[in-house]
């Protein structure tokens, strides 16, 4: 087999492919570490949604170490596309890369914990609701809009617990946030709402991984 064949070429592409994967595995474990860590000294949910917001806003800044284009497939049913980078074994400290198709979104929702949004590509905009009633009556919700603000790279979002905000990408090309929560949302107990219809009921998300 001569040097031109494919076998030679592969195997010199081979040490640059281990690179990457090796650059990515460091930065996310570096990422996930720095959120344990900040979880274990934080006195409550405010100091810990402050440092998660640091440590997310600065792993966003390094997407070219570890963010591949497989990661940012949405789905076209759900309308994005949700993709677990970290998980804990309890379901905590949760982090995803989600991608928006064009014009699509999600309804109000909560997260049923702490939440940090940052801007990778593009420009998704992000509407916050505030609830009217006092949630005493089962399946009703009555919610009124609050504020909202558009988020590109670098831009951020963040929410305590039971806060209620919707995403809808606005622009002609797919959008790409990271998130992190405190809780995985699927392993949480947490709601969409129907604003019109005053309607309250679970949410579920696809993930892929």
């Amino acid at each position: 087999m001569s040097a031109h064949d494919g076998a030679p070429t592969l195997a010199r592409q081979g040490p640059a492919v281990k690179d990457d994967a090796s650059r990515r595995t460091t930065a996310l474990r570096d990422f996930t570490v720095a959120l344990r860590e900040a979880r274990e000294h934080c006195p409550g949910e405010r100091a810990m949604i402050a440092h998660a917001r640091e440590l997310t806003v600065t792993f966003a800044a390094r997407q070219s170490e570890w963010l591949t284009e497989a990661m940012c497939v949405p789905d076209a049913v759900q309308g994005f596309g949700a993709h677990l980078l970290h998980e804990e074994p309890d379901h905590t400290l949760a982090a995803f890369v989600v991608s928006w198709l064009p014009g699509r979104g999600t309804p109000p929702h909560d997260h049923g914990s702490w939440a940090v949004i940052v801007g990778l590509r593009g420009s998704e905009l992000n509407r916050m609701w505030r609830r009217l009633d006092d949630g005493g009556r089962p399946g009703h919700a009555v919610l009124a809009p609050a504020s909202e603000r558009a988020i590109a790279m670098g831009g951020v979002v963040a929410m305590p617990s039971g806060a209620i905000h919707s995403v809808r990408n606005e622009s002609d090309e797919v959008s790409v946030s990271l998130h992190v929560y405190g809780l995985h949302f699927n392993h949480a107990r947490r709601s969409q709402f129907d604003p019109e219809a005053r309607t309250e009921m679970p949410y579920q998300v696809r993930v892929s991984a």
